[in-house]
């Protein structure tokens, strides 16, 4: 069984020997995300918007990867302050309603202090 390596092309990637994803078989596991424009390199001070930023750079791995947000099966949502859990629950709520993942979110210390929040997934193929 042959695995896939699936990169956003973002310096942090290569930097720290990760890819942004991983198919193995009929799974795919999506790397701790934050909330980056990785075509910028910027990071929006708002939860929200780094919520919505980390999505989007998930739903395009698991695009690259042959899968779709209605495969994702496991979901661990990282905020750095409980009091931001409301803000990630309105987007990511939005983006799973109907997908209904099943999910963990904990208030963890992230590695850059403009990160509010990191979300993983994995996704399989049924």
């Amino acid at each position: 069984m042959q695995r896939r390596l699936i990169s956003t092309g973002s310096p942090f990637e290569k930097a720290a020997g990760y890819s942004r994803a991983v198919v193995q078989g009929p799974w795919c596991f999506v790397a701790g995300t934050t909330g980056y424009d990785y075509a910028t390199m910027t990071m929006p001070s708002s939860v929200a918007e780094q919520t919505e930023n980390a999505m989007a750079t998930i739903a395009d791995a698991l695009e690259q990867a042959g899968f779709a947000m209605t495969d994702v099966v496991r979901v661990h949502y990282h905020v750095t302050d409980a009091a931001f859990a409301d803000a990630v629950f309105l987007v990511v709520g939005a983006h799973f309603r109907n997908i209904r993942p099943a999910a963990t979110m904990t208030v963890s210390g992230l590695i850059r202090p403009e990160m509010k929040v990191e979300i993983e997934v994995t996704a399989l193929k049924a």
